[in-house]
C-alpha cells in the first residue's frame, strides 16, 4: 500500500511527464525543421515514460492542473517569440529539471521497487534525451550567455532600485532623481562590463594554463568553448543598463515617490527570478523569496541612510 508521500510523488511524476509530452507536441505546431526533428525523437521517449509511470502507479487518467496549464502557456509563448534558440533553451531546462527530480527520487527510493523504475528512466535521460537535446550544434545555447544576461539585468534592477529609493529621500523633485539615477545606471553598466571582462579574462588564463600543463604531461585536455571575454562583458553591461531602466521608468513618467519603482521592479524581479530558476533547475519559490528579500534590504537601507543624512546634516545628498 502506498504512503501519502508515495501518492504525492506518483501524481507529480505522472503529471510532469504529461506536461513535458504536451509541451513537445504543441511545439511541433510552430517549430522549425531542425527543432521538429528533435521533438519527434523526444515525444516517443516521453510517451514511454508516461505510460511507465501510469502502469507502475496504476493511474490511467491524468489531467494538467491550472498551475501547469499556466506554465505551459507561458513556455509556449516564450518559444513562439524567441524561435529556435528559445525552444532549445526550454528543452535543456526541461532536461535539467527532469534529471534533478529523478535523481532526488532515486536517492530516496533506490532500495524500493520504485527505485528500479526511476533508474530505467534516468538511463533514458542520461543516454538518449541528453544526446538528442545536445545534438543540434547550429542552435547551441551557451549557459555562460544566459548567465551573463540575467546577471547583468538582475544587478542593474536591484542596484538602481536602491539608488532611486535613496535619491527620492534626498532630493526635492523627480527631475533630480532621474538625472542622478541615469548617471548611476550608465556608470554602473560600464563598471559591470569592465568587471565581467576582467573576471572572464582571468578565468581564461587559468584554464589555458591548466590545459597547457595537462598537454605537457601527455594528458587529454580539451579546450572549453567560451562566448569570449569581450562579448560577455558587453552582454553584462548592456543588460545591466536595461535592468536599471526598470525602476527608472516610473520616474520618467512623473513618479514622485519610490513606491511605483518598487512595485514595477518587484513584479519584474519575480518574473526574472522564475525564469532563472526554471533555466537552472532551482526552486522557483526560494529564488523569488531571496531576490525579494535583497530588494527589501536595498530599498530600506538606502532610503533610511539618505533620509538620515538629509535630516541630520540638513543637506540633499
Amino acid at each position: 500500500m502506498q504512503t501519502e508521500i508515495d501518492k504525492k510523488l506518483a501524481q507529480n511524476l505522472v503529471l510532469d511527464e504529461l506536461f513535458d509530452l504536451t509541451l513537445y507536441k504543441k511545439m511541433l505546431n510552430f517549430a522549425g525543421l531542425n527543432e521538429k526533428e528533435i521533438l519527434n525523437k523526444l515525444i516517443p521517449i516521453e510517451t514511454k515514460h508516461l505510460a511507465a509511470w501510469q502502469s507502475f502507479f496504476n493511474t490511467q487518467s491524468a489531467e494538467l492542473g491550472l498551475g501547469r496549464k499556466i506554465k505551459l502557456f507561458v513556455l509556449l509563448s516564450l518559444a513562439r517569440l524567441s524561435g529556435s534558440a528559445g525552444i532549445h533553451l526550454i528543452l535543456q531546462a526541461i532536461e535539467i529539471h527532469g534529471i534533478k527530480k529523478y535523481l532526488a527520487a532515486w536517492e530516496r527510493y533506490k532500495n524500493d521497487p520504485l527505485g528500479a523504475e526511476i533508474k530505467n528512466i534516468l538511463e533514458d535521460e542520461f543516454k538518449h534525451e541528453d544526446e538528442i537535446v545536445s545534438s543540434a550544434k547550429r542552435t547551441k545555447i551557451y549557459p555562460e550567455r544566459v548567465r551573463d544576461i540575467f546577471l547583468g539585468f538582475n544587478d542593474g534592477l536591484v542596484e538602481i532600485l536602491g539608488a532611486v529609493s535613496g535619491f527620492f529621500a534626498a532630493f526635492e523633485n523627480n527631475i533630480s532623481v532621474l538625472i542622478a539615477a541615469l548617471t548611476v545606471a550608465v556608470a554602473g553598466s560600464i563598471s559591470m562590463a569592465a568587471s565581467a571582462f576582467a573576471a572572464q579574462s582571468s578565468q581564461k588564463e587559468i584554464e589555458n594554463t591548466e590545459i597547457g600543463k595537462k598537454r605537457f604531461l601527455g594528458e587529454n585536455a580539451t579546450e572549453i568553448e567560451s562566448t569570449g571575454s569581450f562579448r560577455s562583458a558587453m552582454v553584462v553591461g548592456i543588460f545591466y543598463f536595461i535592468g536599471s531602466l526598470v525602476p527608472v521608468l516610473p520616474v520618467i513618467f512623473g513618479a514622485t515617490s519610490p513606491l511605483y519603482s518598487i512595485v514595477v521592479a518587484g513584479i519584474i524581479i519575480i518574473a526574472v527570478s522564475y525564469i532563472v530558476a526554471f533555466l537552472s533547475g532551482m526552486d522557483a519559490g526560494k529564488r523569488i523569496a531571496t531576490n525579494i528579500i535583497i530588494i527589501a534590504i536595498a530599498v530600506g537601507v538606502t532610503y533610511s541612510l539618505a533620509s538620515f543624512a538629509k535630516s541630520f546634516f540638513d543637506i540633499a545628498i
